[in-house]
């Protein structure tokens, strides 16, 4: 039987040398070869699938865009309604405001107006009083004129007529103002009239009602006679005095709400009286 050929494989020249031998590839290398082209094959592929998912994300970013623009939009038409509100609110109140100082700068004038129409009023009013006074007292005047050329035909009369005399000039007198310290001739106090009254006749008394509580001879309220002083308070410190005209009336200068007047004495009755004629 023959012997099969073996293939004779040409060797390289630095074959005989060891270290330039190939080293052969075992069974273990070669499949670890394999595992690692493997490995890198997936690598590949997953990569590429990534690529691929990376690639559409856009497209999902994309749809999602229109709902974050709509958003922003109504943020936008708010913030604009809520400017033009602010805008109206102020617009407002600068008319408010303008109204205001127009109705105050009106009430100011109005005021200023009634003012000087009170004021005119007021002058007016006094005018008026003034000529009042100047007409009634040229008319008591043309009285006490008449009044003392009748007196003057009574100087030499006896006591009586002096008292009527006395007691002309009081009635005279009505309606003239009280005023403290006054002695004429158109306002008095009570002692100031009794002075001037008694004056007519000669009988100079002193200035104030407690000197002239104690002037004369006193009298008891029951014997009273027309021209006796009546006073109120004790005698020497009378706070008040007036002149007994009869029929349980007297005449004084009482108090500057009544002035001048004639008055019952029942309904203030004095604590004495002296008698100077």
């Amino acid at each position: 039987m023959e012997e099969p050929l073996v293939p004779l494989v040409p060797m390289s020249h630095t074959a005989h040398i060891r270290s330039h031998r190939k080293p052969r590839r075992n069974a273990s290398a070669l499949a670890m070869r394999a595992g690692v082209a493997g490995g890198v094959l997936s690598t590949l592929a997953v990569a590429g699938a990534s690529g691929s998912a990376n690639a559409a994300e856009p497209v999902t970013q994309t749809l999602e865009l229109p709902t974050l623009t709509a958003d922003l939009a109504t943020q936008v038409a708010q913030s604009a309604d809520a400017t033009q509100q602010a805008a109206a609110n102020y617009e407002l109140q600068a008319e408010r405001d303008a109204a205001a100082a127009k109705a105050a700068k009106q009430a100011k004038a109005d005021l200023a107006e009634a003012k000087k129409k009170a004021e005119a009023k007021k002058k007016a009013a006094a005018e008026a009083a003034r000529r009042a006074a100047a007409d009634e007292a040229a008319s008591r005047s043309s009285a006490r004129t008449t009044l003392s050329a009748s007196a003057s035909t009574n100087v030499s009369a006896p006591a009586g007529g002096s008292v009527a005399t006395v007691v002309a000039f009081l009635k005279a007198q009505v309606g003239d103002a009280y005023v403290m310290g006054g002695t004429g001739p158109n306002a008095w106090d009570c002692s100031g009239l009794v002075q001037a009254a008694f004056k007519q006749v000669g009988v100079d008394l002193p200035r104030v009602s407690q000197d002239q509580s104690t002037s004369g001879t006193p009298v008891s309220l029951s014997n009273l006679q027309v021209g006796d002083i009546l006073y109120w308070g004790s005698a020497g410190s009378a706070y008040h005095v007036g002149v007994y005209i009869g029929n349980g009336q007297y005449l004084d200068a009482a108090n500057p709400s009544k002035g001048v007047v004639i008055q019952d004495l029942s309904g203030y009755p004095a604590t004495g009286a002296v008698r100077v004629l």
